[in-house]
């Protein structure tokens, strides 16, 4: 399955942002979907997870502010993002657990400014 990440963009202090995460194939299957980032020099992190039947897992970062929703049906999974810090400055990228390990999108520049 391929994913394609997009809705990244420079932003404000405190403003919000709605990642999309598309896939090429059905997600209807595929146990987890997950958004992680990988903010500059820092290893890329786990921002938050969903399985297939909806439940949800956060970081501590992104808990309260970050919403992540998976629509089977078209295949899509979202990240909304409120009060954003520049912090939260990264590349966003889509995982999908997939029977031969993590698929990855090539990810989304998420830049927040003060």
């Amino acid at each position: 399955v391929q994913l394609v990440e997009s809705g990244g963009g420079l932003v404000q202090a405190g403003e919000s942002l709605r990642l999309t995460c598309a896939a090429s194939e059905s997600i209807a299957n595929i146990p987890v979907m997950a958004w992680y980032r990988q903010r500059p020099g820092r290893q890329r992190e786990l921002v938050a997870q969903i399985a297939s039947g909806g439940l949800t897992k956060y970081e501590d970062f992104a808990r309260g502010r970050f919403t992540i929703s998976r629509d089977n049906a078209a295949n899509l999974v979202h990240l909304q993002m409120r009060h954003l810090n520049p912090e939260d400055t990264a590349v966003y990228y889509c995982a999908a657990d997939l029977d031969d390990g993590l698929g990855w999108g090539l990810g989304t520049q998420v830049t927040v400014s003060s």
